[in-house]
């Protein structure tokens, strides 16, 4: 059985500001503490049955995880040049995805910690066919199109409330209680680590139980940026259309066309934020 392991970093155990998560602030520490809630989920991956494990660095530059703190037994995908964001190295060999130190979406639950969508400068709302998602949900969504379902998920109790509303059945490690997005109360990282490896463990037992989410196409994105700029320069893109000074729509035949396309857009909108080659003669 092989497991995949998508990994963020605002929902990790200790994580309550941004600036924990900034290169000149405490960034280091939290490093090692994104590394250990990911050993924590292999572990338990392993205790239930796991043969194989991938894990995908999904936070930032995509280059966070101590690798040479990593699980012997698990293998990193690392660095930022991906075209599949948080899910490249996934394919139908999977039994099942994991999501650890992932975070509410913007606009959703006003205590979710560090709440945001995939690009917190830039995109306000996705919708897919209509329906409200954050990343955990949107990720579950091209996953199923490789027959992959969600298992489990590990951050904070909003967090967690969140995806279960849209997958009851992923088990759910809560490893801190939202107070406020840049506030929480938080578990110590070795209590908040037993309870990622012995949640990690349960979601095992759901391998060959639960069907993959799967959503057949064609399938329609809505972006809402939070500027027109952000907007307005994705529409470079044929496939894109402004519907609004802040939103733009886009019609792709299956979820991971869509999701590569998104996240083209979500380049181009962050590229945007400051001006299109801004900084070039700078």
């Amino acid at each position: 059985m092989k497991i995949f392991i998508s990994a963020d970093m605002e929902g990790i155990s200790g994580v309550a500001t941004n600036m924990q998560l900034s290169k000149d602030s405490e960034y280091q520490r939290f490093r090692k503490l994104m590394t250990q809630d990911v050993n924590a989920a292999i572990a338990g991956a392993f205790d239930g049955g796991a043969t194989d494990v991938v894990v995908a660095d999904g936070h930032g530059n995509m280059s966070n995880i101590l690798i040479e703190d990593l699980d012997e037994r698990a293998t990193l995908i690392s660095g930022n040049n991906r075209v599949m964001c948080q899910l490249e190295g996934l394919d139908d060999s999977y039994s099942g995805v994991f999501f650890v130190g992932h975070h509410g979406r913007e606009g959703g639950d006003e205590r979710a910690v560090i709440n945001h969508t995939l690009a917190g400068v830039c995109v306000s709302e996705l919708r897919v066919n209509g329906q409200v998602v954050g990343e955990t949900q949107l990720n579950a969504r091209v996953a199923g199109q490789f027959g992959v379902p969600a298992l489990f998920v590990a951050g904070d109790d909003a967090y967690v409330r969140e995806v279960q509303q849209d997958l009851p059945h992923v088990v759910g490690a809560v490893v801190k209680r939202g107070i406020d997005r840049y506030a929480a109360e938080l578990l110590p990282p070795r209590k908040a680590q037993q309870v990622i490896r012995a949640q990690a463990a349960e979601a095992m037992k759901l391998v060959g139980h639960v069907p993959p989410l799967v959503v057949t196409g064609p399938v329609t994105f809505e972006v809402e940026y939070k500027t027109t700029a952000q907007a307005h320069m994705t529409t470079t893109i044929p496939l894109v259309e402004q519907v609004g000074p802040k939103t733009i729509r886009f019609t792709s035949p299956d979820m991971v066309t869509a999701y590569k396309l998104f996240w083209g857009c979500v380049i181009i909108g962050m590229t945007a934020t400051t001006g299109v080659l801004g900084a070039v003669n700078a």
